[in-house]
């Protein structure tokens, strides 16, 4: 054992010679006094604390919502910044192409708005001198169309203000295309075509100039539109006023009343096989039944029925086991021409509304004969569901009952017609235009104008 450890040990006693022997040049040793780093003896060198090691602390979510937050704001800042000088660089570019619009094209375009102003006026103007022409009504009208007159005198003066309004306005226009004619190069554009050149000051007076201008349109405006709704308002008062077809009076059922209704006395007995009833109805308000036009006797009361439903125009001839119905024909608030045909050879029951066939039944009461001696009511029905009083009886035998407000009609009637025949589909579909001389064709069993009507309770005649 001591003979292999002695070798070990002279090995390794070697290499650490050579080792020696090979860094020997490289090491220098400085012998010379250093006082920079000297440090006193009586003085003792304090510990230098070191600084711990970077720790990464975990961020929470809020300090990561925070972060998030302020570089959103800083993006957002600084593209409303860069949003800003770009507003501003083009509002001035814009700025110096609407100054040298204005140069040169100010005065030419002033003068077409005003001319065109101008224009809308005596357009306005024309206008209304023609509806004061339809509305005046002439030296031979009939002496029953005393009241229409007298009706009209406030319309005619609505429309007489309105008129000299306008010509006021076309005044006004005038004055201020003079206005533009007199400024300079103001209605030639001569500026622009020789290359007038204009500094900031002429461009700032001729801004202020087409600014006063622009006003005064403004103003001119403003006031052509209330002479526009004023128009408007009475069109509207002259609409509710209006009667179709040429009739000058009318049927006033001013709310739904069992004592509202007017009786008929017709020319001639009833008793035939074969009709055609028409009438003009504007009605106010429509229940699920609404009477227009009813003819009966005591031993059956729906002889013949014109009714209303809603939207929904209904007839019927001997009661409603026979009926003929037609939907969506009804607007309340507006006028509306129904006429209802029948003929017992056939059957054949048609509903006309407006002029054209909306409904058509065969079979209906076919071989029966409209029975004499009955009473036709127009806005009601005499069914005897409801007794009246000793001093409200109708005088009619069998007749004694009243008559159920729930049916009344309410609104307008007029133009009620009924022949003993049925009318061809060229005479109703005449009947039918407004603004026809659709009265003078009356009926030969009763006829509008003619036939004896009393009205009841608050019904009325109105012209």
């Amino acid at each position: 054992m001591f003979r292999w450890r002695l070798p070990q040990a002279v090995c390794v006693l070697s290499i650490c010679v050579c080792l020696l022997l090979a860094y020997e040049d490289d090491i220098e040793v400085n012998y010379a006094d250093n006082y920079d780093n000297e440090i006193p003896e009586q003085e003792t060198p304090e510990a230098t604390p070191s600084p711990p090691p970077c720790s990464s602390t975990d961020l929470t979510k809020w300090d990561k919502l925070f972060s998030m937050l302020e570089n959103s704001q800083m993006r957002e800042n600084m593209l409303l910044q860069y949003a800003d000088d770009i507003i501003k660089v083009e509002m001035g570019l814009l700025r110096g192409e609407m100054l040298r619009f204005i140069a040169q094209y100010g005065g030419s375009c002033g003068v077409a708005v005003d001319t065109a102003g101008r224009k809308i006026v005596f357009q306005l103007e024309g206008l209304l001198r023609e509806i004061l022409g339809r509305l005046r009504p002439g030296d031979q009208a009939p002496a029953a169309a005393g009241n229409s007159f007298s009706n009209s005198k406030n319309l005619e003066g609505m429309l007489q203000q309105l008129l000299s309004a306008a010509q006021s306005q076309a005044s006004r226009l005038t004055k201020l295309e003079a206005n533009c004619f007199s400024g300079p190069g103001a209605g030639t554009g001569m500026n622009a075509k020789a290359g007038f050149q204009i500094q900031d000051g002429g461009s700032e007076h001729r801004v202020q100039e087409v600014t006063s201008q622009e006003a005064a349109l403004d103003a001119v405006l403003a006031t052509l539109q209330q002479m526009n709704v004023e128009l408007k308002e009475v069109l509207t008062s002259s609409r509710q006023r209006y009667l179709p077809a040429g009739n000058e009076m009318a049927l006033l059922f001013p709310m739904r009343s069992r004592r509202i209704y007017t009786s008929v006395i017709p020319d001639v007995p009833l008793s035939i096989a074969s009709f055609t009833v028409c009438l003009w109805a504007k009605p106010t308000t429509v229940a699920n039944k609404t009477v227009l036009f009813s003819y009966g006797n005591r031993r059956n009361p729906y002889e013949i029925q014109l009714l209303l439903s809603q939207t929904t125009a209904l007839f019927t001839i001997g009661g409603e086991a026979h009926l003929v119905e037609a939907r969506g024909v009804v607007k309340q608030g507006e006028w509306i021409h129904l006429c209802g045909a029948w003929s017992s050879n056939q059957g054949l029951a048609t509903l006309w509304a407006g002029g054209k066939k909306v409904a058509s039944t065969p079979g209906v009461a076919e071989g029966h004969v409209l029975p004499d001696g009955g009473s036709l009511q127009l806005g009601q029905e005499r069914n005897g569901c409801c007794p009246v009083s000793a001093s409200g009886g109708s005088g009619i035998t069998g007749f004694e009952e009243g008559f159920d407000p729930k049916l009344a009609f309410a609104g307008k009637m007029t133009g009620v017609n009924m022949w003993d025949r049925v009318l061809s589909e060229e005479e109703i579909s005449q009947l039918a235009l407004q603004k026809s001389e659709g009265f003078v064709q009356r009926g030969n069993v009763v006829a509008w104008g003619v036939t004896e009507m009393v009205p009841h309770g608050g019904a009325q005649f109105i012209f």
